[in-house]
């Protein structure tokens, strides 16, 4: 395990405020940890990180994130077109190098256990880390975002969290923790504003609706075109191009078409398809900054953490 190497990929609800993210970024800043990703969406209000490093420590720098964000992120007042449960919202460690899928799962639980003992933020355990079947999907745990999970958890036993609870954490919710193989976040968007027509294609390529296998798909407005933002969560299965020529297909089923792509976070170099049509497409990638072997080898630099941490709140 001396040489084991884990990724984590924590999204918080604030996509807004430069320097709140910044502030919850720098956080993770601990010896064995390197900084990978960062990046803020206005319009979903969500902000996406990679880290990755040695076991331990960034199960630490994960726990440290969770508490600075829910110093500073209040649910009460936070709205995007994201789902959203926590100001820490999802929390995965995804096996890079040397260790299992499985110790991952353990490594989850320590580190929700954690979360509840230091900042009494209750959590979800999902995925391969979770404690019962019915939570294995993270949608099935967002299921009625912050405001319907927080009513839900005082009249149904059965919604209540696994750690901690069994109320909500009144401003920051509850963090859903888990672990998972690499996922790869990936938006398309369409010549058109028409929310409409890209929840109709959404529908028509996930996997719940008997699309494509592996695919988690929503329409939304980002940017003020309409959007089909995806998780394809075993590209081995599915590939981008597949993905993307499923929405290409559809879309001209609804007289539109993908006029740009974008990848939130990283994508694995066995992944990535350099000649093809979705690539192409991407808006402003750049595979030395967005491959994650790469970043591996070249981390970027931690944020400037705030002086003044009062005066963000």
């Amino acid at each position: 395990m001396s040489d084991a190497i884990i990724e984590c990929v924590p999204n918080f609800s604030e996509g807004a405020d430069l320097h709140k993210v910044a502030s919850i970024v720098s956080a993770m800043q601990i010896d064995g940890v390197s900084l990978l990703d960062w990046s803020l969406d206005g319009d979903h209000n969500r902000s996406v990180v990679t880290i990755a490093g040695t076991p331990a420590a960034v199960v630490e720098a994960a726990i440290r994130a969770a508490g600075r964000a829910s110093e500073l992120i209040d649910l009460t007042s936070q709205h995007g077109v994201h789902p959203r449960i926590g100001a820490a919202d999802v929390i995965p460690f995804v096996p890079v190098r040397g260790i299992s899928l499985e110790h991952c799962a353990l490594l989850a639980r320590q580190a929700g256990m954690e979360i509840w003992k230091r900042y009494r933020v209750p959590v979800y355990f999902y995925e391969a880390a979770a404690a019962r079947p019915d939570r294995a999907l993270l949608e099935d745990v967002r299921r009625g975002q912050f405001e319907g999970l927080r009513d839900a958890v005082r009249k149904e036993v059965s919604r209540r969290p696994d750690v901690g609870g069994p109320d909500l954490h009144p401003t920051a919710g509850a963090s859903a923790v888990g672990a998972r193989r690499f996922l790869i976040a990936y938006n398309i968007y369409l010549d058109t504003e028409n929310v409409t027509t890209a929840r109709a294609i959404a529908k028509e390529i996930r996997a719940s609706a008997g699309g494509l296998s592996g695919v988690k798909a929503m329409g939304v407005v980002a940017h003020g075109m309409a959007q089909i933002s995806m998780n394809i969560t075993d590209f081995r299965q599915t590939s981008v191009a597949d993905a993307y020529a499923a929405v290409k297909r559809q879309a001209a089923r609804h007289r539109t078409q993908p006029v740009r792509g974008e990848l939130i976070g990283l994508l694995p170099e066995a992944a990535f398809e350099q000649d093809s049509e979705w690539v192409r497409q991407l808006h402003g990638f750049d595979p030395d900054q967005k491959l994650l072997e790469r970043k591996l080898e070249r981390p970027i630099e931690w944020p400037v953490p705030e002086r003044n941490r009062a005066s963000l709140k």
